[in-house]
C-alpha cells in the first residue's frame, strides 16, 4: 500500500528520472512525491524522446524543446514539487554560454532549478543565477571542498541552492560516497549554511537509508529504489536500518574555513568525467 508522508522521515523525496510517467507511478506507490531531478542521460531514455530518436525527428534545434516539454509535464503532475533541469555543458563550455543556456531554462516554469556542474565555470554561473533570485542544483558534487566552495559563492543570493554530492560513483572508486554527505552535513550545520544537501548517485537502500540517517535535506532516487524500499516496508523506521559492512576506504572530514570560494581547490576526476558521460548521452541522441 503507498504511504502518507511518515513523522520519522525529514528528508525529502525525489525522483531521479526524464519519464513523467515514472513520476506518476512514483507518486502512487508512495502516495507523495516531494520532487524530480533531470539530466541529459535520463532524458535520453524517455521512451517519447527516443521513439523522436528513431524516426529521425531529433535534431539540435528541437531537442531543447522537447526537454522543456518533458520538464513541464512533469512539473504538471507534482506541481507543488521542485524539479530540476540541466545545463548542456562540456569542460570546454565558457561561462557566457553556460549562463546564456541556464537563463534559457529558468524561464520554463516559475520556480524551477537549473542544474549546472561544481567546476570553476559552474559556480560562476550558480553566483550570477541566484544573484537574479534564480534557484540553483549544483550537481557532480565529490569533494567536501566543492560543497564549501557552493556555499560561498551562492551565500548572498536570492535564489534557492541544492548541492548534489553523488555517493555511487564515489564507491565506484572505491570510496564510502555516505561519508561525504555526512561530512557536507556537518560542515553546513557549523556554518550554519543555506545550500540543501541532496543526496544523488542512489544506487540501493544502504545509500538511501544512508543519507536519512545523516540528515540529508534531500534525497534522489530512481523508480527501482522506491520499489525496493517498498518491498522492504515503508512501514520500517529508516533510522534503525543496519548498513551492509563494506571495504569501502572512508572520507575523513575536513575542518574548512569559509573563504572566497575561488581559493578552494574544486578540482575532482570524476566532475570532469561525470560532464563527459552527460555529454557523450546527449550527443548520442543527435546521431
Amino acid at each position: 500500500m503507498p504511504m502518507s508522508k511518515p513523522n520519522y522521515l525529514k528528508t525529502r523525496i525525489f525522483l531521479d528520472s526524464g519519464n513523467p510517467e515514472d513520476t506518476k507511478q512514483a507518486q502512487i506507490t508512495l502516495g507523495f512525491l516531494d520532487g524530480q531531478t533531470t539530466n541529459p542521460s535520463l532524458v535520453m531514455k524517455n521512451p517519447h524522446i527516443q521513439e523522436l530518436k528513431t524516426k529521425g525527428e531529433l535534431n539540435v534545434n528541437n531537442i531543447w524543446k522537447d526537454y522543456q516539454e518533458v520538464a513541464e509535464t512533469i512539473k504538471s503532475v507534482i506541481p507543488g514539487g521542485s524539479v530540476s533541469v540541466e545545463v548542456y555543458a562540456d569542460n570546454a563550455t565558457t561561462e557566457e554560454v553556460m549562463y546564456v543556456q541556464a537563463k534559457e531554462l529558468s524561464s520554463w516554469f516559475p520556480g524551477v532549478f537549473v542544474k549546472v556542474p561544481a567546476t570553476t565555470v559552474g559556480l560562476k554561473v550558480a553566483e550570477k543565477l541566484v544573484s537574479e533570485g534564480i534557484n540553483v542544483n549544483v550537481t557532480l558534487c565529490f569533494s567536501q571542498e566543492q560543497a564549501a566552495a557552493v556555499h560561498m559563492a551562492t551565500k548572498n543570493g536570492k535564489g534557492l541552492v541544492y548541492v548534489s554530492p553523488f555517493i555511487g560513483r564515489l564507491d565506484d572508486v572505491g570510496q564510502n560516497g555516505i561519508d561525504l554527505i555526512d561530512n557536507i552535513v556537518r560542515m553546513y550545520k557549523e556554518w550554519g549554511s543555506h545550500v540543501a544537501v541532496l543526496g544523488a548517485s542512489i544506487r540501493n537502500l544502504d545509500h538511501m537509508f544512508g543519507c536519512f540517517q545523516r540528515n540529508a535535506d534531500i534525497v534522489t532516487i530512481p523508480f527501482s529504489i522506491i520499489q525496493s524500499w517498498k518491498e522492504y516496508g515503508f512501514e520500517k523506521n529508516p533510522q534503525e536500518h543496519i548498513q551492509t559492512i563494506s571495504d569501502l576506504t572512508p572520507i575523513a572530514y575536513k575542518s574548512l574555513q569559509e573563504e572566497n570560494w575561488e581559493l578552494y581547490d574544486i578540482k575532482h576526476s570524476l566532475t570532469d568525467k561525470g560532464i563527459e558521460k552527460f555529454v557523450a548521452d546527449w550527443k548520442s541522441l543527435l546521431s
